[in-house]
């Protein structure tokens, strides 16, 4: 089955539908790589899923082990590397406090998000840097 498609629709804009639930998304190009800069470019889609994988294995996690799981937010940063032109550090900054965990729950739940798909797929190339705020 297709997952989405892809048009492009000029000036290194694109338009990306999720064909099971119609939702689209549409990326440009960043301002560093000739583009204006307008959506998420597709190098910033990376990084940011790697967040929200995390935070769903999280939940995922939680549900299946009767762990509260109310809060969570993260701020991803991506960080360009040149020759190759490739994302080269993704620093994630999530905050998981009020969530009343113990530091044992705490720590299972933050593996349990560390092994996400999108981590499990991103490749050693990628330096991958995390804070935690639990309280």
């Amino acid at each position: 089955m297709i997952t989405s498609e892809v048009e492009y629709l000029g000036n290194l804009r694109t338009k990306c539908t999720h064909l099971q639930s119609g939702t689209i998304v549409l990326t440009d190009a960043p301002i560093d790589n000739n583009g204006k800069g307008e959506a998420f470019s597709p190098t910033d889609l990376v990084a940011t899923s790697y967040a929200s994988c995390m935070i769903t294995i999280m939940g995922i996690f939680c549900a299946q082990h009767e762990i509260k799981f109310e809060h969570a937010k993260a701020s991803v940063t991506k960080m360009m590397e040149s020759a190759p032109r490739r994302i080269g550090k993704i620093v994630i900054e999530m905050d998981l406090s009020n969530n009343g965990w113990t530091n044992e729950e705490f720590e299972k739940v933050v593996r349990a998000g560390k092994a996400c798909p999108v981590a499990k797929t991103v490749s050693e190339n990628v330096e991958i840097e995390f804070t935690f705020l639990l309280n």
